[in-house]
């Protein structure tokens, strides 16, 4: 009987505690092991039981393994079923809580890590992309609109280019260093934006607020990419274009430490997926080649709902 698989795996109170906090994150194991203050040796062998029993699931990317709880089939219906009974719970309320200390901490050091780049992040993409032409390729996409988005805007080069298609530019971004690069840039250039300090999963936008959003090399950045997809079409007005920028998959872990990176790009099953659950239809996709065995998607959608 699966039931029984599944309760004989959950029959640890570490492996409980484990489970409530996979459900709400996904978590790499480093980052499990701060939270639960064990050994790593100790907590892999709780998640390849949860794992085994299909109460989790595991991410591989590069080197880098990711945990959360299944998304589909039994595993799935067990945890749907016994998160009610677990909120309740002290314990696993206090991991929770200790959780969002470890992820608002794993958020300054991103931010800090963008403010210390910022001066030379240009320079640093210039690596990357080699003669391609970035910004080119993304505004040959867009059409005049009055409201147009560059969510993750950096050091706002993209932001100039796309000045002349918009009546408003806005721009936001996770740190404060990489806006001031952008004011003056766009001061120098002769553009005006409102630059807003935010991250890109909890945007400081209104529902509908633009009909053209970018976000350009930004997505591989985030915790929770589907969340900064969903941001997306909650301010986008129904039928406003969706353009971003994005490496395909790769296995470059140096991305990690010298960029920041936390996916080694993505696939386009999984773009494909979360573009449609969050209601965009891909009305264009054009795939580039890079140096070092990179590609890059750029996707344009529309907000079908």
């Amino acid at each position: 009987m699966d039931i029984s698989i599944y309760l004989k795996a959950l029959a640890d109170p570490t492996r409980i505690r484990l489970s409530n906090i996979l459900f709400f994150h996904e978590l790499s194991v480093n980052e499990i092991v701060s939270i639960m203050d064990m050994g790593q040796s100790r907590i892999s062998r709780h998640l390849k039981i949860l794992t085994d029993a299909g109460i989790l699931k595991c991410r591989r990317d590069g080197v880098w393994a990711f945990y959360s709880t299944a998304d589909s089939g039994g595993g799935k219906d067990i945890m749907n079923a016994l998160s009610p009974v677990m909120i309740a719970d002290p314990v696993l309320e206090a991991d929770l809580k200790k959780t969002d200390r470890v992820l608002d901490k794993r958020r300054k050091h991103t931010a800090n890590f963008f403010d210390n780049v910022a001066p030379k992040w240009d320079t640093m993409k210039k690596e990357l992309l080699g003669d391609f032409d970035l910004n080119r390729a993304i505004t040959e996409l867009m059409e005049n609109c009055q409201t147009s988005l560059d969510l993750g805007c950096g050091t706002g080069e993209l932001l100039c280019h796309m000045g002349p298609y918009s009546e408003k530019l806005i721009g936001v971004d996770c740190s404060p260093e990489m806006l001031g690069e952008a004011e003056t840039r766009l001061r120098k250039k002769g553009f005006k934006a409102d630059l807003r300090l935010g991250e890109l999963e909890h945007l400081p936008m209104r529902d509908n607020e633009a009909d053209l959003a970018v976000i350009s090399m930004v997505l591989h950045h985030l915790t929770n990419p589907e969340e900064g997809i969903k941001e997306v079409s909650r301010i986008l007005e129904p039928g406003g274009i969706f353009i971003f920028a994005e490496f395909g998959k790769h296995n470059l872990e140096k991305l990690r430490t010298d960029y920041g990176d936390r996916w080694l790009g993505f696939d386009h099953d999984y773009m494909e997926k979360i573009l449609e659950k969050n209601g965009f239809r891909i009305t264009v996709r054009k795939e580039h080649a890079l140096s070092q065995g990179l590609s890059l998607n750029i996707i344009k959608s529309v907000k079908s709902f």
